[in-house]
């Protein structure tokens, strides 16, 4: 007798149209984007799948492509015994997954007064937010120099985002936006590489001004935003505010922001 067994329908389904695995421990993948869904870039959703319960198993995942997309990007690490991603790391084209479309999240540019340089801080998949805003044109509008600060342990790690931005300056929809004006600095803590250390010690060292030969950061000219692991937000909250930012929120815009939703 035939199975006439029903995958349970989920709601908030969205399709799964592309997935690539970057390393054992990293994958990005796309869905399709409701028609209903707005959002600013640098926002995030809440997305997942059915738990064995046959509950919906949710987290909250940084909108990595720009708002300006059709389709939605997310870029996830693997966690073999995390209640969703043990689980996310297996979809493939044609699944669906569950897509609350309800954005929200404090990494976006009416959370910043106006500046002249702005400086995104990540660790691991938090440069996921920052993939959404280095293909944002407002980004390019603002300010005068953008800089990309990603950490992670080795350098495959970082594969995701340098191939992302070496690709922007001659992307037909937004290089010419972008300019000269993004910049990128890339740190390894584990394996070898050109630039080493953490984006902590490199800022407090005054490392990270000397190796791009800029001016350390400013309240008058310097605008930041941060997306890493808990400990990494408390510390370059401590840092950033020792250089004299203030920090801002969609209701009272300052000199920086972080994703408190986000942990790495």
């Amino acid at each position: 007798m035939a199975d006439t067994a029903k995958k349970p329908t989920l709601p908030d389904a969205q399709t799964v149209t592309q997935v690539k695995h970057w390393t054992d421990r990293l994958f990005s993948f796309r869905v399709t984007r409701p028609r209903s869904l707005r959002f600013r870039s640098g926002e995030f959703v809440m997305i997942g799948l059915l738990g064995d319960n046959g509950k919906p198993l949710l987290r909250a995942y940084s909108i990595a492509s720009p708002a300006w997309d059709e389709e939605l990007e997310f870029y996830s690490i693997k966690v073999q015994d995390g209640p969703l991603t043990s689980k996310l790391q297996h979809i493939k084209v044609g699944d669906e997954i569950i897509l609350r479309p309800k954005p929200v999240g404090t990494l976006v540019h009416d959370a910043l007064l106006p500046g002249k340089r702005l400086w995104f801080f990540a660790t691991g998949t938090g440069i996921a937010p920052f993939a959404s805003l280095m293909r944002e044109p407002e980004t390019y509008e603002n300010y005068d120099e953008v800089i990309m600060c990603h950490t992670c342990r080795e350098v495959a790690d970082l594969e995701y985002g340098r191939q992302l931005i070496e690709s922007l300056p001659d992307d037909p929809l937004i290089g010419e936006f972008i300019g000269d004006k993004l910049r990128y600095y890339p740190t390894t803590t584990r394996e070898e590489s050109p630039n080493m250390g953490r984006i902590t010690t490199n800022l407090l060292n005054g490392k990270i001004f000397n190796d791009l030969d800029v001016p350390p950061i400013c309240k008058e000219n310097d605008r930041a935003m941060v997306c890493g692991s808990i400990g990494l937000n408390t510390d370059l909250k401590e840092i950033l505010e020792g250089f004299g930012l203030t920090e801002g929120a969609n209701s009272q815009p300052a000199e920086y922001v972080v994703e408190k939703a986000f942990v790495d």
